[in-house]
Formats: C-alpha cells, structure tokens, sequence
C-alpha cells in the first residue's frame, strides 16, 4: 500500500513540510485541522498560519539541526487564521529528502473537555444534594418566617412596616434561590427527537426581542442535520443561558458592534471513551454559540462552569452550571474556546437514530 494512503487514512493531522516550511502534503485530518483543502494548503507556507515567534519553528529547527525526531507538548497555534490550544506537535526528518519535515500535530482538547466534563458532573451532583437539602430543611420555616412577616405588615405601626416588608422581601429572595438550585435535582431524561434549528430559532427570536436587541446575529446552520436524541425544553434553556450570557458580555463591555454567531455542524467519528463506559460516546451533532465580546477571564475560565462561579456582580454563578448539568444528563459534552474578541461554547450531541434510541 503507498504510504500517502496510509498517511491519509490516519485519523491524527499530518503535513509535510520542505526546507522553507512550505506544505507539501497534508491528510484528510490535517485539511480539517487547518480549515482548509490540500490545495490551498500546498500553496501556503506554515509561516502565513502561524506566527514567526512560534515554539513550532524552534521544534522543526531541531529536527533539522540534529536529523533527529523532536515532540512538543501543549504547544498553541494561534493566528487571526487559526486558534489551537493545547496541540502536541511531533517532528520527524526525511532521510530521502535532507531539510524536509513530517510534522504529526494530536489535539487532545476533547480528551481534557471530557476530564473537565466530568468533574462538571460531580460539581453538580454535590449541588444536587445540597438543593435537596435546602429544599427540607430551609423551605418549610421560610414559608413560616414568611408568613408572620405578612402578619407584622398589618399590625405593626407604620414605622415598623418597612421592616417587615423587607423581612417579606429577602424571605422570597432565599426561596427563589432554593428553587433554581432545584433543577440540579437528579430526574431521568425522557428523550425525544429535537430539531435543534427551531430551538436556536426560537432562543433567537426571544434574544432579539428582548436582552439582545442591539446585537447582530449570524446564523451557520447545517440544513441536513439529524434531530438530536434530548430533552427540547432543557436543550432550550442550555442555548437561551449562553445567548444570554454572550449578549451580557457584549453590552457590559460596549463591543460596537456586537454579534453573536449560531451554528451546526455534523462531525464525522467523533467518539469518546468514557471511563466506566463499554461503550464510547457517539457525538457527531455539534451546536456552537460564538460571541464576539472580551473574552472569558483567565482566572475564571479553569473554573467557569462551577456552581457559584462568576464574574458578575449580580451573578448567581448557577446558570453555567446548569449548562454542563444538562449537556451531561443528555450524555454530551461542552467544550469552550475564548480569547478577546472572541469566545465560542460547542456542544457535541447525540442524534437519534432510526429506532428512536441514541446513537
């Protein structure tokens, strides 16, 4: 068999690259990575991918200075053409071709989502056991602290009303809290086949019409997309919370003008193996919400979808939370990509299959 078939049947990218770091060859995965065709690639240099400063041109100056092979490991490739986090890059010398380079770049991006995913999973079962607890022990005597609030207002004087009002007020605060942190209670999910394009309709229509009326939005949608295997009215609430919180990061940072970019994709082979799993998670479906605000904070990224984790003074640090809850009850996964100007949330989905259950 011919090596290039061999190369092009690899699922990682690969690329060839001569003594001036023009592209040569480059495989199916590495046409995916790029963005771009094998045409187009072999009329570039890496050069006008990536910038001279890069770690990636020390490695392939090794590989070339001592005709040995070099690796990586979480390099970045970052560009206005490209953004890629994490990549481990190995390069490997042509002995039949002096100065030429087979450079193999892993992305184990998804491999680190699905850590995060689920630690995400435990955060929220730990919140789930404290909403239940909440839910015994703190609703019953709020009902009845309440109450006697409600009694004060009509026989206190009216110097003192104002105290029961706000007794009244923060009482109501408390189980409004209670009851948000109620919806991380563990109930079964019953699926049913969800066209996905109206849900992101719907959330934008509502979007427009209200939190996000200044804001541009673009739509990307994949029209041959299969339903997605899930739960229509939590799938609507996982999009409405990161439309809105998009929409929030624009307008609190004044971005002129702003957008918000919904699109789908069907991505081919996507499986994960999940420890514990017989079976690997089949996600082909993918959901992607962009925004073009300031970015997600340095600090708060590593622990954005914690309970009780914001950046926002009036922030309750649940909605996020929430989120990752749900993608994880449907068996998917969220990934989140952010640098200024630019912040995307994917959502990688089951479909349903012909029998009604998940693929």
């Amino acid at each position: 068999m011919e090596p290039a078939l061999l190369l092009g049947a690899l699922p990682a990218p690969v690329v060839l690259l001569d003594p001036e770091n023009r592209f040569q060859y480059a495989n199916h995965a590495a046409e995916q990575f790029f963005g771009l065709s094998r045409t187009q690639l072999v009329q570039l240099r890496l050069l006008d991918l990536v910038p001279p400063d890069n770690p990636i041109f020390m490695l392939l100056s090794q590989v070339r200075r001592g005709e040995v092979t070099v690796a990586d490991h979480d390099l970045t490739l970052e560009s206005p053409r490209l953004s890629k986090p994490g990549i481990t890059v190995q390069g490997t010398p042509i002995a039949e071709k002096p100065g030429f380079v087979l450079l193999i770049l892993q992305d184990f991006s998804a491999a680190r989502a699905l850590d995060r995913q689920l630690s995400f999973r435990g955060a929220a079962r730990s919140v789930a056991g404290m909403a239940a607890v909440l839910a015994h022990e703190v609703k019953n005597p709020l009902s009845g602290i309440r109450g006697a609030a409600q009694l004060l207002e009509n026989s206190v004087a009216e110097a003192d009303r104002e105290l029961a009002v706000l007794i009244r007020d923060e009482a109501d605060r408390i189980r409004t809290l209670v009851d948000r942190m109620e919806v991380f209670g563990e109930k079964p999910l019953r699926r049913e086949a969800v066209n996905i394009h109206r849900v992101l309709e719907h959330v934008r229509r509502l979007a427009q019409s209200g939190f996000a009326a200044g804001i541009r939005f673009n739509e990307l949608y994949d029209p041959s997309l299969p339903p997605v295997s899930g739960h229509r009215d939590q799938l609507l609430q996982v999009i409405l919370n990161l439309v809105k919180n998009a929409a929030e990061a624009i307008t609190e940072a004044g971005v002129t003008p702003g957008e918000i970019t919904l699109s789908t994709a069907f991505q081919h082979g996507f499986r994960l193996a999940v420890p514990g799993a017989e079976e690997s998670l089949h996600l082909p479906l993918v959901v992607a919400v962009r925004d073009n605000g300031p970015g997600i904070a340095d600090d708060i990224r590593p622990h954005l979808f914690d309970p009780f984790v914001t950046s926002r003074v009036a922030g309750s640090g649940l909605g996020l939370a929430l989120v990752a809850k749900i993608i994880g009850d449907h068996g998917g996964l969220i990934e989140v990509e952010s640098r200024p100007g630019r912040t995307e949330f994917r959502l990688h989905l089951p479909m349903l299959t012909e029998k009604g259950d998940t693929a």
